[in-house]
């Protein structure tokens, strides 16, 4: 009797962990690539850019390698006060500036550059951010996908490695593909909604006219994905279509990964519950899982969790109350594999062999990151990220 209670009092924990080898295991094998509907749209790409010079002029040479004849690239120069614009048009993007230094954050400069398509809309609209380069055929993929599926869908977007990044950029930048490639096909398996991650993110025109983009929330791809799933048309991922950004250096590592994820955690805290409930009383799957999506924590708060469950069960195994013990030795055991294979699989060109001994390090700096989340709220506002020359 009390191994039952034991248990059921951490059925949340064990819930989430399966939730989230669900999503790891089923997404190691990479996808089939769809047949999709092809034909010329009329596709924009938006770029919001904030005091991205030094960046943003390779950045857009990049993309106009490989964008189809008559797509437009606008980049909107938001609150800038470098030569971001002037770089961007040297390089060949449309560029609209915004000075509103009231109104900081990404999802103002969207909605500043979807009025300055409205004028004369897109079939297709392409966000991508302003560091990113892609690989030949993503825009067409995109479009494609987007056409076809009629709402928002979400391409691969993963940072490079390079032998010479810290270890600390080296095991993030591997955690980020393990949210954003593997984690999306287990979930794409699984019938779930795609998570929205801020670039790469492609949308038919009257579902990007229609979204809340004018606000400051700080992970304003994880609300436009919310506001998709909750109006009926959930995001979709298509995973051949690469959108690739470049490394971060430390410090700017440090400042992403506390915007991003302090930035979650509170979207989670909000709404995961009442997603997932009216996700049941609906009977409406993408709510249900995007809701328990929500509430799987970044990696380390997760393994963290599980290893005191599993030492405190451990203290009641000793008591001869075994049962939690033993499942949460299993879970344990299944995580820590399922991150290996993750690595095995996709994660060996990010993270070099030799980097695994410093994992130990990443968890007391992420742990460092955390407590200093907890003790403040994470800043509402754009920051450029510091990155590797």
């Amino acid at each position: 009797m009390i191994a039952l209670i034991v248990l059921l009092g951490l059925a949340p924990l064990w819930l989430i962990d399966l939730v989230f080898l669900a999503e790891v295991l089923l997404g190691l094998a990479p996808q089939a690539r769809r047949r999709l509907p092809q034909g010329p749209r009329r596709i924009a790409i938006l770029t919001p850019a904030h005091n991205e010079q030094g960046t943003i002029g390779a950045s857009v040479a990049a993309i106009g390698l490989h964008l189809p004849a008559g797509t437009r690239h606008l980049v909107i120069a938001h609150n800038c006060s470098d030569g971001t614009a002037e770089e961007a048009r040297a390089a060949g993007a449309d560029v609209a500036a915004l000075d509103d230094p009231d109104r900081r954050g990404k999802g103002y400069a969207l909605a500043f550059g979807r009025e300055q398509l409205a004028g004369d809309p897109p079939d297709i609209v392409i966000v991508i951010d302003a560091d990113c380069t892609i690989d030949l055929g993503t825009i067409e993929r995109l479009a494609d996908a987007a056409a076809a599926h009629g709402s928002a869908v979400q391409g691969s977007y993963m940072f490079r490695s390079r032998p010479g990044d810290a270890p600390l950029v080296q095991i993030s930048n591997f955690a980020m593909l393990v949210k954003n490639l593997v984690r999306q096909r287990g979930g794409s398996r699984l019938g779930a909604p795609a998570l929205m991650t801020g670039s790469g993110m492609a949308f038919p025109w009257a579902r990007f006219a229609a979204l809340d983009l004018a606000t400051g929330n700080i992970v304003e791809d994880l609300a436009i994905g919310l506001e998709l799933i909750a109006a009926g048309a959930p995001p979709a991922f298509e995973e051949s279509a690469h959108i690739w950004s470049v490394p971060s250096n430390v410090a700017g590592t440090e400042t992403q990964r506390a915007r991003w994820e302090g930035g979650f955690m509170a979207t989670a805290r909000s709404t995961a519950l009442p997603l997932f409930a009216r996700g049941l009383a609906r009977l409406r799957w993408p709510e249900i899982w995007m809701g328990l999506h929500l509430m799987v924590p970044p990696l380390t708060l997760l393994l963290l969790a599980n290893f005191f469950v599993w030492f405190g069960t451990g203290l009641l195994a000793l008591a001869g109350i075994g049962a939690p013990f033993h499942l949460f030795s299993v879970l344990l055991a299944a995580m820590l594999v399922s991150v290996l294979l993750a690595w095995l699989v996709a994660g060996r060109a990010l993270l070099e062999p030799r980097m695994l001994v410093r994992l130990p390090f990443y968890l007391f700096w992420k742990l460092a990151l955390y407590a200093r989340l907890v003790r403040r709220k994470e800043k509402q506002d754009w920051v450029r990220t510091e990155r590797v020359d």
